[in-house]
This record gives structure tokens, C-alpha cells and sequence, in this order.
């Protein structure tokens, strides 16, 4: 049976798009068929950048469902929160378009990550925000944190926010990217650890190498 899982940052640069791209070419790895899909897409005309960034660290070409848009189904030309990009394009956000692509990839793939804008507060509206949708799609999340100075605070606000509603919180995914201070890096990591095996039991905890590494 086929599972979308949904992933979200701390905050906008956590590195979202690089550790989705990374995740999908480990479960392709495994043998599982996966695909990457794009929540909403900001800054971008007629293409999602995210999407391109996923096949080459996926080491694929552009699918047929990135051609017809089935992976990125609303893209907004102004790079900002989605309710700021569709009020300058004049357009509204229609979820239901959302909803039936990832339909579509789940019928075709195993395994479905759908990438968000932005972090879980981002608004989508002036009152439903991307953790709204998570919530009631009854989406499996996996976090994206790093160890910049403020992620520990801004992480644990992140998890007690998805505790509230009710969100499964499928995996912390630390993003080894942005460690430029190997005493803080290793402090973030050893405290995010311990608070997810307290508070999350079962839920995985996991790095990810720099790109660049």
C-alpha cells in the first residue's frame, strides 16, 4: 500500500528541498518505487526549481509527472508565503488540485514525500496554515532541523506544535549541512535526539550529510 509522507523545516532554510531530494534516492536504493511532489511552489513561473533540485540528487531525469505538473500543481511567481503569492498573482489556492496530484502519484508509487513551503506556520490563507493541511490530510510529517544557532528553540517548537494537533511525527531529519560549529552541531544533535525518544518514542531519528560532503 502506498504512504505520502509530508516534509516540512524549522524554518525556510533548513534545507527542505536538499534532505527530500537525498531521502527519495535512499528509498530508491531500497527497491521502492518513490517520487518527490512540491506542496506549493513560490518564485517560479511555469516549473518548480524544487522539483529540478530532487531529480539531480535523485540522479534522475525529469519524470513524466513533472512535465504535466502532477508533482508541483500550484506554483506562484513571487517568492514569499503562499497567501502572499497568490494574492500578488491574483489567483487562490485550490487544494483540491493539491489533493488529487498526490492521489495520482500515490497510485503510481510507492512511496510519495511531498515537500512544503516554508515551515508548518506558513499561511496558505489568513486563517489555514501548511500545518492545518497536514493535519487534517492525516499526513504522516518528518521534520527538518540543523544546528544554526536558535534550531534547538525553533525545533521544539515545531514538535510541540504537530503534539497539539495530533500530527504522527514519522522522523527528525537533521541536516548536517549547515554545522559550522562542531560544539553546537554536536550539542543540537545529542539534545534533539534525546527529546525525540522522550517524546516521540516512535519515531525515527536521523542525519544527513552535507552535499557537499
Amino acid at each position: 500500500m502506498s504512504q505520502a509522507y509530508f516534509i516540512s523545516g524549522i524554518d525556510t532554510d533548513a534545507g527542505k528541498s536538499y534532505v527530500t531530494g537525498y531521502l527519495a534516492s535512499l528509498i530508491m536504493k531500497e527497491g521502492k518505487s518513490v517520487i518527490t511532489q512540491k506542496f506549493i511552489q513560490t518564485g517560479n513561473t511555469g516549473f518548480s526549481e524544487d522539483i529540478d533540485l530532487h531529480r539531480k540528487i535523485m540522479g534522475v531525469e525529469m519524470l513524466p509527472e513533472d512535465l504535466d505538473h502532477t508533482t508541483a500543481p500550484v506554483i506562484f511567481s513571487y517568492p514569499a508565503s503562499a497567501q502572499l503569492a497568490a494574492r500578488l498573482d491574483g489567483r487562490e489556492i485550490d487544494l483540491a488540485v493539491i489533493d488529487e496530484a498526490t492521489r495520482k502519484l500515490k497510485e503510481r508509487y510507492d512511496i510519495v514525500l511531498i515537500e512544503g513551503a516554508g515551515g508548518l506556520m506558513v499561511p496558505v490563507t489568513d486563517d489555514f496554515f501548511t500545518i492545518d493541511y497536514v493535519s487534517s490530510r492525516r499526513l504522516p510529517l518528518i521534520l527538518v532541523a540543523n544546528g544554526v544557532l536558535g534550531s534547538i528553540n525553533h525545533t521544539v517548537l515545531s514538535l510541540e506544535a504537530i503534539k497539539v494537533r495530533g500530527i504522527e511525527l514519522a522522523a527528525l531529519i537533521y541536516n548536517e549541512h549547515f554545522d559550522t560549529d562542531r560544539v553546537i552541531a554536536e550539542d543540537t544533535q545529542g539534545f534533539l535526539r534525546r527529546y525525540v525518544s522522550r517524546h516521540f518514542p516512535a519515531a525515527r531519528f536521523a542525519t544527513v550529510p552535507s552535499l557537499q560532503d
